[in-house]
């Protein structure tokens, strides 16, 4: 005789993937959405896929577990390698495609979000997309931030790795991390209309109430993302006169190469207004008690400088990709933020703007769509309903 068979519930389970070769960018954001979509009801189990060792570090939601994969890094030439392992590139994708299709055969997602490479890294999501499409109880959704690089820069890899032909095969959704008034991503791609019909804008990504005014604390801050690059920006706001009566915090990143970092500690050891930090696991506390930023363009930092509504100049990278600089002038056209071009950065330069942004109101940021965060749950839970079911079946003896 058969065993009965009962149906229990489970949560739903949502996978968020970043492939994470350069800085903290990409899992900071899937952190975030992960934040966001944990409130739906009932809460989903998130698995972040990340190749950043530092991921665990990291704050992170409740409900929320980090598979790592073995890391990449930007080698000298320009092109990518192993960071650790004495893998070739090839050996090194083909390991971490064999544990994402390992991990997510096991985790079945009810939705797949993946981030800016609709392939993956170099294509090591596709085993795993033609497994799910297959067994067809995955959503599957391709995120894109605002900005991808200057715009024929973006058309040329977006064409080249055959994107369109990715969405159109595997995708059910394309959300967009943007103001189509600040950057208008599917005219800078040019997607084809079965493409862009798939997407969405959601606005930013970023949530928290924005004051009637601004609080400020007694400190300015410097923020120069990860760090790689980030020398240039560190080394100005550490020798920049602070504004009488406020000290300056700067956070380096864990990635600022050792003898830059040695040069910021024997200057900030030298004066007693600013302390340096190497790596903080959530920024949020420092932003929610400064007067002003000053920041490279990173999409995450931007965001939550501009929910806060602080004076912000933008020194953005603009090299060897222009995202950040689109990003910049972009914001500055709308007065949100102000803008400095990495050629004309100076400890003069930074210093002056700060004397004059610890006295501004609040900044006005109301041409910009900062509400991202809010609208990705009604997202998911529109692909998720009526789609595959979170239930189980058991035997019971």
């Amino acid at each position: 005789m058969s065993s009965p068979r009962v149906t229990t519930l489970r949560r739903p389970r949502i996978a968020l993937y970043s492939h994470d070769a350069v800085g903290l960018g990409h899992i900071r954001r899937n952190i975030a959405i992960a934040g966001a979509l944990r409130r739906l009801n009932p809460a989903p189990d998130v698995l972040l896929i990340t190749g950043t060792p530092e991921a665990a570090a990291l704050a992170r939601p409740d409900g929320c577990d980090v598979l790592g994969l073995p890391a990449l890094t930007k080698t000298s030439t320009g092109g990518y390698g192993a960071r650790h392992l004495s893998l070739s590139l090839g050996e090194l994708i083909g390991m971490r495609a064999e544990m994402v299709h390992s991990a997510l055969s096991a985790f079945r997602p009810d939705l797949l979000v993946v981030d800016k490479h609709p392939r993956g890294f170099r294509g090591e999501l596709t085993p795993t997309l033609d497994t799910l499409t297959a067994r067809g109880a995955t959503k599957v959704v391709l995120g894109l931030r605002d900005v991808l690089d200057e715009p024929a820069r973006a058309r040329r890899e977006w064409a080249d790795n055959r994107s369109t032909e990715a969405v159109s095969r595997w995708y059910d959704q394309v959300w967009l991390y943007g103001d189509p008034r600040v950057h208008d991503l599917t005219a800078t791609l040019r997607l084809p209309g079965s493409v862009a019909a798939l997407a969405t804008y959601t606005g930013y990504l970023a949530d928290r109430p924005m004051p009637e005014e601004r609080a400020g604390g007694r400190y300015v801050l410097g923020l120069v993302g990860a760090g790689g690059d980030g020398g240039p920006l560190a080394e100005a706001f550490a020798g920049a006169a602070m504004p009488p009566g406020y000290g300056g915090v700067l956070i380096t990143g864990p990635h600022l190469p050792p003898p830059r970092r040695s040069t910021i500690r024997d200057r900030a050891a030298a004066r007693a207004d600013l302390q340096v930090h190497d790596f903080v696991p959530d920024m949020v506390p420092w932003l929610d008690q400064a007067a002003a930023v000053v920041a490279m363009g990173g999409y995450n930092t931007v965001c939550e400088a501009l929910v806060r509504r602080l004076p912000t100049l933008v020194v953005p990278r603009v090299r060897p990709r222009a995202e950040q600089l689109v990003r910049a002038s972009g914001l500055a056209a709308t007065g949100a933020v102000d803008a400095l071009h990495p050629d004309d950065l100076s400890t003069a330069r930074v210093g002056d703007w700060l004397a004059t942004a610890v006295r501004w109101p609040a900044r006005d940021v109301g041409q910009v769509d900062l509400d991202g965060l809010r609208r990705l749950p009604a997202l998911a839970e529109q692909l998720l309903h009526g789609g595959a079911t979170c239930a189980e079946d058991e035997d019971v003896a």
